[in-house]
């Protein structure tokens, strides 16, 4: 099924906080990487060395955070998993793998920061420590912009990948020609100016600022009805901003080859905010000119957090996925 879904804001729009419990069947690892040390969180079946473990291993996902994110900003996402029940994809409740890439969550910074490359080849890192060969692969935001090259790169590890809210065409143009990008995602070319010019100032300004209740103010550019958002999902927004490593991300798309992703075979699904302050409507029609199979939903009344702002109708979205 390919093409354009639109879906109304007929859900209770971001109904779920961080709640702990999402997370109670989930093991803490680390793995060290050429590129960084990874703190990730798995379902524990994965360590199993009997067939249990064979059988998780043979059917996981990885999934990846965006930037001002961590493994946490998938547990909203998770409380619609089990809301749905059987109705959900197989690559959304069986075992996972949440990791932290280095220089966000609780994975120390790198020596380098990380752009898409290195961060791919985490990735691929991780998975192998994991033991997946292959494995469906879903990512938010630049979290998407990564499983997007990874799936180019190895077409053959990744089973089926899941985009939420990704940063794609508008992003990656703003990277190189930011003058065009402060009138099609300004939001993003402006945060890069800020976090390139005061690069550790701007984390103790912005948790300042949070503590002195501007917590809402700074986070409504990504948030479309920012002041709905639990306040669980805005603290850990704010807490999660690493100017070092978002500079970085960003830098990296300057010169970003999008034609390799017309070398992905496995099944896409898509699902973006129709008030995303970092992509731009064209994006999604331009994606489908590389993915002609590719299904696309876009949601109204939603940002730049699709899975927190709209999370049952982003798992709706994600069916085609395994």
């Amino acid at each position: 099924m390919t093409g354009d879904a639109s879906a109304a804001l007929g859900d209770s729009y971001a109904p779920f906080g961080l709640d702990p419990e999402e997370a109670l069947d989930l093991v803490e690892d680390v793995v060290d990487t050429a590129d960084g040390r990874v703190v990730l969180h798995r379902s524990a079946v994965l360590g199993d060395a009997g067939p249990a473990g064979d059988a998780a291993r043979a059917s996981a996902t990885v999934m990846l955070h965006g930037a001002a994110g961590s493994w946490t900003t998938w547990l909203p996402l998770r409380r619609a998993v089990r809301e749905a029940g059987a109705d959900a994809p197989a690559a959304l409740a069986g075992p996972l793998v949440l990791i932290d890439l280095p220089g966000w969550g609780a994975s120390p910074a790198p020596s380098v920061a990380l752009d898409v490359h290195a961060a791919s080849r985490v990735v691929r890192a991780v998975a192998d420590a994991c033991g997946l060969d292959r494995f469906d692969l879903v990512g938010h935001s630049l979290g998407a912009l990564v499983a997007l090259h990874v799936a180019a790169q190895t077409p053959g590890r990744v089973r089926s990948l899941g985009l939420v809210s990704p940063t794609t065409f508008s992003a990656l143009e703003a990277a190189s020609r930011p003058w065009r990008g402060l009138r099609t995602v300004p939001a993003l070319v402006l945060l890069r100016v800020v976090f390139r010019v005061l690069p550790r100032a701007s984390g103790p300004l912005l948790a300042g600022a949070a503590r002195v209740g501007l917590l809402r103010a700074l986070s409504a550019p990504v948030f479309r009805h920012v002041r709905r958002v639990p306040r669980s999902v805005l603290e850990a927004f704010v807490a999660a901003i690493r100017p070092r490593a978002f500079v970085a991300a960003v830098e990296s798309g300057v010169g970003y080859d999008t034609g390799a992703w017309a070398r992905i075979t496995c099944p896409v699904a898509v699902v973006a905010g129709a008030e995303d302050a970092f992509a731009q409507p064209d994006d999604l029609v331009r994606l489908r000119d590389l993915l002609p199979e590719a299904r696309t939903t876009v949601l109204v009344g939603c940002g730049h957090f699709a899975h927190v702002e709209r999370p049952r109708e982003t798992v709706r979205a994600l069916s085609p996925l395994r």
